[in-house]
């Protein structure tokens, strides 16, 4: 593995979650491995689980670690190319990372979409920079359109909590929020979803269709009840609209997720990639009843992080 920005970064999806699954089993069995190896890892926006799990996983794995929040504890970074930096911008993104180059083995970075300008965020405009100027593996800690480590820990958990013959039924279900989301975990878990072996449908309400080039031949239920309908895991996530970028149209149902809902599945196992707003997105009950596998997907965090910079650590000692 060279870098991991994305599901198409990995060769063997099964064999990445099983490794992670042994992993998860004994953490510390590979402690020495990335010794007298930096990583860097770069937030431009806020985390919790993100940061705290990668940095766990790093010191699994005896690596070195560097923690810039850039956004608060940098200088202010201009992204343009060509840009006349006679502004409020001090320093290029290209001079920064050529710097995190020479410190680290490893760069991890966290960079949120704009949601301001649809091109920008589709075409990557601030993880790109990074890939372009990298002289060493770029791992996405989440970025415009994706959340890579996020979804791999979806897909060990799913393979952790599936014990049947059968393909799972596999929902992505919208969940109300209070402002507009990005589109990044939704469309990261439906790309991944895609690779995995299981029946997996999109729901959201009319005017909330996530990004085409991600959906592709995945089916898209407009009416919540009906999609529901003998799943075996519901995931719930907000988003904006993509076609009217960033907007949120008016919905007249409610998606919050309840137990009365879920009892039209198959006693589906709910998953959420946290934070969570309560009683919108979902109700108490569902986030602190049986079916919630949630935490369980926030521990596997670590192990989807560890076992991607184990994976990267290969690559780094074998040249």
């Amino acid at each position: 593995m060279k870098k991991f920005t994305s599901v198409n970064d990995i060769e063997n999806l099964q064999e990445i979650i099983q490794k992670a699954l042994e992993i998860k089993a004994n953490p510390l069995s590979d402690t020495e491995k990335g010794k007298g190896k930096t990583i860097g890892l770069v937030f431009l926006n806020s985390s919790l689980r993100t940061r705290l799990s990668s940095q766990i996983a790093a010191q699994n794995l005896g690596l070195n670690i560097l923690t810039l929040n850039a956004a608060q504890e940098a200088w202010n970074l201009e992204f343009a190319d060509g840009a006349v930096m006679d502004g409020g911008t001090v320093e290029h993104i290209k001079d920064a990372i050529e710097v995190l180059n020479q410190y680290c083995d490893i760069i991890a970075v966290r960079c949120f979409a704009g949601m301001k300008v649809k091109e920008d965020d589709v075409n990557e405009s601030i993880l790109s920079q990074f890939e372009k100027h990298a002289k060493v593996p770029v791992v996405s800690l989440e970025s415009a359109t994706r959340h890579p480590l996020q979804s791999l820990a979806d897909c060990i958990t799913i393979t952790e909590n599936w014990k049947e013959e059968r393909k799972p039924k596999v929902v992505l279900s919208w969940g109300p929020h209070v402002k507009p989301i990005a589109h990044a975990v939704g469309n990261s878990f439906t790309e991944w979803m895609q690779e995995m072996d299981v029946d997996f449908v999109i729901t959201n309400p009319e005017g909330y269709d996530l990004d085409p080039n991600f959906v592709k031949d995945t089916p898209v239920i407009h009416n919540q009840e009906e999609a529901l309908k003998d799943a075996d895991f519901i995931y719930v996530k907000n988003w904006s609209s993509f076609e009217d970028y960033a907007a949120t149209p008016e919905v007249k149902y409610n998606w919050m997720l309840t137990n009365e809902k879920l009892a039209n599945t198959n006693n589906a196992k709910v998953m959420h990639c946290l934070p969570v707003r309560r009683n919108v997105e979902l109700s108490n009950e569902v986030m602190d009843g049986e079916n919630s596998i949630i935490y369980q997907q926030a521990k596997n965090r670590i192990f989807s992080a560890q076992t991607v910079f184990s994976e990267i650590l290969d690559q780094i000692i074998t040249k």
